[in-house]
């Protein structure tokens, strides 16, 4: 009995054991960290009629209450090294007609600390919202980035006065600078178009230090990108995009970031003419601008869900309408560990100037990932050979682990619309050592 109980005992520890190393790919918890504070239906939202008005400069510290509802009128900055304060639960809405924004600018602070079942909203003022309906979300500190001096974002706003440019200058030398926090926020129909395609983010995070908190972040339905980054020295953790226009995150001109738990839901419906990524890592635009002496960007990256869902996944590819899911710039770092990339055109694709060689491929790491139904895995850019980025990446010793599942089976609850679950689900995974599956069609 006592070696039957043991054996027993033994079996059990392999079995969880096993299970909970497959479930720590991709999003995690043993609960689903999406509830209560998550909307994926943003639309079905009725808020009442705004009872105050925010425009202009706020130069001194300010609380925004839950029992107003603000309107966002224009470009406001908070300037002057205040605070901007925003209660559990309160809803901003952005105001369409004058492309409202909310800048915090280098040396303020904002404070958004919102609840898990009372979260801040900042929301488009239309009776029928789309993307790109107001602005955005800036904020802008004193850590370091790669471009000579310090950067602008002055190209976002339309019309400024030439006192206000100061507000919007970014960058410095304190890594360990403080912009506040954000948290518990849901940011909807941001990224107003501002010239030709250029757009505002709907959260542009430039030259911000790792003191400030970012976490339980969603943004849907952003024109522009969703999440972007500028240089700076951050801490990203259980952020959301959620069907954006562009890009989900992107990371630009020497931002030194970690990015964990967090999750991109794509459609080929909702995109760009350019068409957009789930992530896409820059050191640059263009070399002109940055100094080669600073940091380059570095990206590391745990526990990521990136989902593309297609109803007719091989349809939507030969349409154009799939891109991949990650794009690497040449002189950027990205170590990206136990994720899970699922339904994209290759799932991975590298810049034509990165020269396919072991010095470079150690800067670009993929380790104990999960690759589900993608057509391809991971080019060069222009490049339809990849027998050496197969023969790199699918050694036994990253742990990579190629698939072709339905995104019903690979996913717990992916079609629950009002409470969605994107963790693993365990025990329907099918995983393959082939490195070139043919498509799957949910």
């Amino acid at each position: 009995m006592k070696r039957l109980t043991q054996m027993s005992l033994l079996v059990f520890l392999l079995i969880f054991g096993s299970t909970f190393g497959q479930q720590e790919k991709g999003i995690k918890g043993q609960n689903n960290w999406l509830h209560n504070w998550t909307d994926f239906k943003p639309n079905q939202q009725d808020y009442d009629s705004p009872t105050q008005i925010l425009t202009g400069n706020i130069t001194k510290d300010t609380k925004l209450s839950k029992r107003d509802i603000y309107l966002l009128v224009g470009n406001v900055f908070v300037t002057n090294n205040a605070t901007l304060t925003i209660e559990p639960g309160t809803v901003i809405l952005g105001d369409y007609a004058s492309k409202a924004s909310l800048t915090i600018s280098k040396g303020a602070t904002l404070i958004a600390d919102g609840l898990e079942t009372d979260p801040i909203v900042f929301t488009s003022n239309r009776s029928v919202k789309r993307a790109g309906d107001w602005g955005g979300v800036i904020i802008l500190g004193d850590a370091p980035s790669n471009k000579f001096g310090n950067g602008s974002v002055a190209t976002f706003y339309a019309d400024l006065s030439s006192t206000a440019y100061t507000n919007t200058n970014y960058g410095g030398i304190n890594s360990e600078s403080n912009s506040g926090v954000i948290r518990y926020v849901r940011i909807e129909y941001a990224g107003k178009r501002i010239k030709n395609d250029d757009y505002f983010n709907g959260l542009l995070l430039a030259g911000v230090g790792n003191k400030t908190t970012i976490e339980n972040i969603m943004i849907s339905y952003s024109a522009g990108n969703s999440f972007e980054i500028w240089g700076g020295e951050i801490n990203l953790y259980k952020l959301v995009s959620f069907r954006s226009n562009s890009n989900d995150y992107k990371f630009n001109y020497g931002a030194q970031c970690k990015l964990d738990n967090s999750l991109a839901v794509r459609s080929p419906y909702v995109s760009s003419s350019n068409g957009a990524r789930c992530m896409q890592i820059m050191s640059y635009d263009r070399r002109e601008e940055v100094d080669f002496s600073k940091k380059g960007t570095s990206v590391k990256a745990n526990n990521l869900t990136f989902l593309n869902n297609s109803e007719n996944l091989k349809a939507d590819i030969e349409k154009g309408l799939v891109k991949e899911a990650v794009y690497v710039g040449e002189n950027a770092l990205l170590d990206m560990n136990k994720s899970v990339i699922s339904g994209f055109n290759p799932a991975v694709l590298l810049q034509n100037k990165i020269s396919v060689n072991q010095e470079n491929l150690e800067k670009i790491k993929f380790e104990n990932m999960y690759f589900n139904n993608c057509n391809g895995n991971i080019f060069v850019e222009n490049n339809a050979n990849n027998e050496d980025l197969e023969n790199w990446y699918g050694n036994s010793a990253f742990f990579n682990v190629y698939a072709k599942s339905f995104n019903s089976e690979t996913f717990i609850d992916l079609n629950n619309e009002r409470r969605p679950d994107f963790r693993l689900r365990i025990n329907k995974i099918i995983a393959t050592n082939d490195l070139d599956p043919d498509l799957r069609i949910d």
